[in-house]
């Protein structure tokens, strides 16, 4: 099983309520039922569509050491649903066989290589979200959809070439 960020499954998920992270490669094999979808921002009570949030200070990491704060662009101190979320997803991990995740990268929740800089205004910083960085911190191998290619898909997948 893997953990996928149901935005990139076309799923009601996205902050805006849009379905415009689809990805047309992880649809491709959804049909195996090898995907859990979840969204760490609904499973910490977040409705959808809420209102854009991202980390200015540090990373998920530093969320999760309670060094740094998620805030919405209301100015809304939305951390400890983002903790809750990331919990609520390790959980998933340890009730499941789970493999690996794919993650929507510069969520500030998901983003496994960058996140958005805290000022809404597009501009990106290293660092992971907070979901992500709970999930490396617990072993368990973490990609983002843009790092995603078929031949590591069928890996995590178990699929053999002519297997579809």
């Amino acid at each position: 099983m893997i953990i996928v960020s149901s935005c990139l499954l076309g799923i009601y998920a996205k902050y805006d309520g849009s379905v415009s992270n689809k990805n047309e490669l992880l649809l491709k094999y959804s049909h195996l039922g090898r995907y859990i979808p979840v969204c760490p921002e609904q499973l910490g009570g977040l409705p959808t569509p809420r209102p854009p949030a991202e980390i200015a200070e540090g990373s998920g990491e530093s969320v999760l050491e309670g060094k740094a704060r998620v805030r919405n662009i209301l100015g809304e101190d939305v951390s400890s649903r983002f903790v809750k979320g990331a919990g609520q997803l390790l959980y998933i991990t340890k009730a499941f066989p789970i493999k690996a995740a794919i993650l929507k990268e510069r969520s500030p929740s998901c983003g496994v290589h960058g996140i958005y800089d805290g000022t809404f205004s597009g501009s990106t910083k290293e660092g992971r979200g907070v979901a992500a960085a709970l999930l490396k911190q617990n072993k368990i191998p973490v990609y983002s959809e843009e790092e995603l290619t078929e031949e590591l898909l069928r890996k995590l997948l178990e699929v053999e070439d002519g297997q579809l």
